[in-house]
């Protein structure tokens, strides 16, 4: 008798759960047709992977025609963080001759040789941390033009606005991700 009951509640559950299915089917449908004009509209915007530019042959842009084509300057510091790790150690190639808008703190980084810190700056970088300010990344910079360090550059720790091209180049056998022809903006 118990598991007749049993067998009747279940029968009884999972056809009141397919009566309340039906009515939203219609509903859903609606919605989803609408969902989907939606989805062909934006996606009609997006172009396929045939009209995109591949990486190696994109051309370069320009950083001072007014086009930014990365503005980390706009982002949450979270998504911010996020893009430039992806930038710099997951998809570089799909950065390439993108004009890059960032800022961050202004440092430098030297040659340390021996445990003694040379003289001379090796590179400059726009120093972006995360929302926690725990974890930072530095996005290298060249200036374009003839600029000599300290007198044309900004005091260390000062927050920056940097606009460049960003592309690769070796050292020492290993591969480095900077911005070229920049500008503090």
């Amino acid at each position: 008798m118990k598991q007749l009951f049993c067998l009747l509640l279940a029968v009884c559950m999972m056809a009141s759960l397919c009566a309340c299915g039906k009515g939203r089917e219609k509903d859903a449908g609606n919605d989803t047709l609408s969902s989907n004009e939606e989805a062909s509209a934006s996606a009609e915007s997006i172009p396929t992977p045939k009209e995109q530019e591949t990486p190696g042959k994109s051309k370069p842009s320009q950083p001072y025609a007014g086009k930014v084509d990365v503005d980390l300057t706009v982002l949450s510091s979270t998504m911010v963080y996020s893009e430039v790790y992806n930038m710099l150690y997951y998809d570089q190639e799909s950065y390439y001759g993108k004009t890059v808008k960032a800022n961050g703190i202004f440092d430098i980084y030297q040659m340390v040789v021996d445990g003694v810190t040379q003289p001379a700056p090796v590179a400059y970088a726009c120093i972006i941390a995360d929302a926690t300010a725990c974890c930072a990344e530095g996005m290298e910079f060249v200036l374009e033009g003839d600029y000599t360090y300290p007198d044309d550059y900004p005091e260390l720790g000062a927050e920056i606005t940097v606009i460049g091209e960003f592309q690769s180049y070796e050292e020492n056998g290993m591969t480095w991700y900077h911005l070229v022809n920049a500008r503090l903006a």
